[in-house]
């Protein structure tokens, strides 16, 4: 008996305490999903619009959560032979990241509040998987192991391909959940063939050990580990829209709900680019000399196709201003791969510049999806035309859409989108990545021919043919989504230095 004592006390406890306060911003969107999916099940139709406040409630209360873990020093899931090995960690990064992802689905939900209830769509099912993907989203950057890396990625995708085909009958609609299903599956099993082939080589799945084991892999493994390295990669690449794995993009922004639509755009790019981040720079920093150039490819063709993309739009054609947006988007993806490219060459700092950039990207094209939004209720053919002389018709619409755009640009009063270019940019020059530098300036100037060539519409005079309809009151959900990104883009743009430090220091812990 004593000897069992002895032996009891000398061996490690396996049982884990659980840091309730760190993951909280998880939890809680989680916990609201499955309380809206419950109580579908016994609100009358009629009472249905209630899910989406209750939706929208626990969204801000999981964004408020993250102001108690500000200081960013805690973890959790550790090992209990290692502490310093863990699965969730709330380090600055993932902070910072969190709050893009929570508040971004705030504003998503502001605007689906009147899109759920005017186009039929199933109330529970749609508060119920944007909650779950908002949650995943949320993990993610939290995620300190590959597989709690994958299963994240999955909990914010798989949610995000019912909603794209949430119109039922519509066949745009179901053909773009499907191309966007197949693409992301496609590069699930490709993270995952990864994943597994780095498993093979070091034997961990904890961030911090793979990068400490691919630092001596053995010889006869160098091979293994590459091309896991090489999958999981092109994997993430998927997730994020880089060329040539961007074919998905449009004809999904179109068929999707608009709030949907703007969801897709900033909070599943942060995602991917979350992935992508953690996986390079803290798991694989040992093959730098690989991701690094590929990223850096990557980076010129996404912003070079992207921008020509959008360059070709036609003005009256069907769906063009959601096209536009979507290979706007697309180029603006190839911004945000070129920090990533250049830690490869300079460290981790660089990837403050993403971070910045991303916090910028989102509060602006989140807010020109909220006027898209709002213009599509009486022009559903989304053309870029159906803009012109909108400021005629609705001026504070009209000035957020042209203070939005010309963020996007780089171009004052948008001051906080010339700032992230330049940061952007600064960071190419820091790593030796003149050439990817150049082609970051031509193709800002190509954007702004398109960008500028949209804001100029909307104080051109508006047409007098007849097709205009009668205007409508916005719906205050909108014009609170409107108002809020624009307040968003307006106070950054005072006060950038509220984004840009991030690009100065480190984020993750030394």
């Amino acid at each position: 008996m004593t000897a069992l004592t002895a032996l009891a006390a000398d061996t490690p406890s396996l049982v884990q305490s659980v840091d309730w306060l760190a993951i909280t911003p998880v939890v809680v969107p989680a916990a609201v999903a499955l309380l809206v999916l419950v109580a579908d099940l016994f609100l009358p139709e009629a009472r249905k619009p209630v899910l989406g406040w209750i939706s929208v409630a626990g969204l801000a209360a999981a964004t408020a959560a993250l102001l108690p873990l500000r200081a960013g020093d805690r973890a959790t899931f550790c090992l209990t032979a290692d502490p310093a090995a863990c699965s969730y960690t709330a380090d600055h990064f993932a902070l910072v990241v969190q709050f893009l992802v929570l508040a971004g689905a705030l504003v998503t939900a502001l605007l689906s509040v009147t899109v759920v209830r005017e186009s039929r769509i199933p109330a529970g099912e749609y508060w119920f998987l944007l909650l779950s993907s908002a949650a995943g989203a949320a993990l993610l950057p939290a995620s300190r192991d590959l597989a709690t890396l994958i299963v994240a990625l999955e909990v914010a995708s798989l949610p995000a391909f019912a909603l794209v085909g949430m119109r039922r009958g519509d066949r745009m609609s179901s053909e773009a959940a499907l191309k966007f299903f197949l693409s992301s599956v496609t590069a699930t099993a490709v993270s995952l063939m990864g994943v597994s082939l780095v498993y093979a080589a070091t034997g961990t799945l904890h961030l911090t050990r793979v990068a400490d084991r691919l630092e001596d892999v053995p010889g006869r493994l160098d091979t293994l580990a590459m091309a896991g390295v090489a999958l999981t990669l092109v994997g993430f690449a998927f997730k994020t829209a880089a060329v040539p794995f961007h074919f998905w993009v449009p004809d999904t922004y179109v068929g999707a709900p608009l709030p949907v639509a703007g969801y897709l755009s900033v909070i599943g790019k942060a995602v991917g680019f979350t992935g992508l981040i953690l996986v390079t720079v803290i798991a694989f920093p040992a093959y730098s000399d690989v991701w690094g150039p590929a990223l850096a490819v990557l980076a010129a063709l996404t912003m070079t196709l992207g921008n020509t993309a959008a360059l070709r739009q036609s003005a009256d054609r069907p769906h063009s201003a959601v096209r536009l947006l979507a290979w706007s988007s697309v180029g603006q993806a190839g911004y945000l791969l070129v920090p990533i490219a250049a830690a490869a060459y300079t460290g981790r700092d660089q990837i403050g510049s993403t971070i910045a950039y991303a916090l910028m990207y989102a509060a602006v094209n989140l807010g020109a999806f909220a006027v898209a939004a709002l213009v599509a209720r009486t022009k559903p053919l989304h053309r870029i035309s159906d803009y012109r002389g909108l400021y005629a018709e609705r001026p504070a619409a009209a000035l957020s859409l042209a203070f939005f755009l010309l963020c996007l640009a780089g171009l004052p009063p948008g001051i906080i989108g010339l700032f992230a270019k330049v940061t952007v940019f600064g960071s190419a020059v820091d790593a030796g990545l003149g050439w990817l530098a150049v082609v970051m300036a031509v193709n800002v100037v190509i954007a702004l021919y398109y960008y500028l060539r949209w804001t100029a519409l909307l104080f051109r005079t508006p047409r007098t043919d007849g097709e205009s309809p009668a205007r409508t009151k916005a719906p205050w959900p909108v014009a609170a989504a409107i108002a809020l990104t624009a307040a968003a883009a307006l106070i950054l743009s005072a006060a950038p230095q509220l984004v840009l430090r991030f690009a100065a220091g480190s984020l993750f812990p030394l």
